[in-house]
């Protein structure tokens, strides 16, 4: 009877993953909320029957994309079977939301790099030169826009600094990359629990953004990056790209902690959510200051345990 259930399960999360590829390739226009779709018969099917049975309904699935959708998007089942697959298992094994979507965003990472790797070795495309291509090309036009303008003597500053700008972008495409992940697995979690609490009636859910705590080696990373940061690293070298990815990243992590004591502090103090929305609303639109004071706030709280003080004097 559970084995009849596996591959009844497995048949029509199977054909309903087809359905939202095909929908995903062929409608334009729903293309990006299909990639956060695409993983959701996964978790469902791993949530349910766990890491074995998914792998071989993974399986399936890249055979009949082959069959059905071209090889060509291969990379669309291998990044939502890796990804949803993780998330799905560790709902499975009953462990922290936060946890689900440290696996999720892992698998994610995963597909993505896989994504990377196609591209270049069937399709001999390099997706990081075509980046710089697409990127070079939206420069000269602005340039050549500004010289219509009676602007060509502002022309080759600008070309410079965003010259600067590309480089940079190219060099934390690491990070880009885990950002991309984080979001992929974050939604696609999100969702595949509104589906689960409605199908299996659980409480599955995030638990408050304000309960949010890094573990402390986040913060040793980060500050070995920026102590690394300070020597004269060759720019064009990996250990240069290597650490400011790091340090980006693990920055990231520190301001996302404040935020988080910000909206605990405002919980504990009873003052309305209306105040913390607002401080994180500006400091997006104003980062170059406010966020090195978020992350200061963040890097304090994970340090000297800020919120426990807070909590203990409640």
């Amino acid at each position: 009877m559970n084995q009849s259930k596996k591959l009844t399960d497995g048949a029509l999360l199977l054909a309903i993953y087809i359905v939202l590829l095909l929908i995903t390739i062929f409608v334009p226009i729903v293309t990006i909320f299909g990639m956060f779709l695409l993983p959701i018969p996964f978790i469902l099917y791993a949530a349910r029957h766990g890491l074995k049975p998914s792998f071989l309904m993974f399986v399936a699935s890249l055979l009949i994309t082959a069959l059905i959708a071209t090889i060509a998007f291969l990379p669309f089942t291998v990044l939502a079977g890796i990804g949803g697959i993780a998330i799905g298992a560790a709902i499975h094994k009953e462990v922290s939301a936060y946890e689900t979507l440290a696996r999720g965003t892992l698998g994610f990472i995963i597909g993505l790099l896989f994504l990377f790797a196609f591209s270049q070795v069937v399709f001999s495309v390099n997706l990081v030169n075509e980046l710089k291509v697409i990127i070079t090309d939206s420069m000269d036009m602005s340039a050549s826009i500004m010289e219509q303008f009676g602007a060509s003597g502002q022309t080759e500053q600008m070309e410079e600094l965003l010259l600067q700008q590309v480089n940079m972008l190219i060099e934390l495409l690491p990070v880009g990359l885990a950002l991309t992940a984080i979001v992929l697995a974050f939604l696609s979690q999100w969702i595949s629990y509104k589906f689960i609490n409605r199908l299996e009636k659980k409480q599955l859910r995030f638990p408050p953004f304000r309960n949010l705590r890094f573990p402390t080696s986040i913060l040793w990373i980060y500050f070995f990056a920026l102590f690394i940061s300070f020597f004269d690293l060759n720019p064009a070298g990996i250990y240069y790209t290597a650490v400011h990815n790091l340090l980006a990243l693990t920055g990231l992590l520190m301001a996302l902690q404040g935020f988080s004591f910000i909206f605990l502090y405002t919980y504990h103090k009873k003052i309305t959510k209306a105040v913390p929305i607002f401080i994180v609303v500006i400091t997006l639109l104003f980062p170059t200051f406010l966020l090195y004071f978020v992350r200061i706030l963040g890097i304090i709280d994970i340090g000297f345990r800020l919120r426990e003080r807070l909590t203990s004097k409640k």
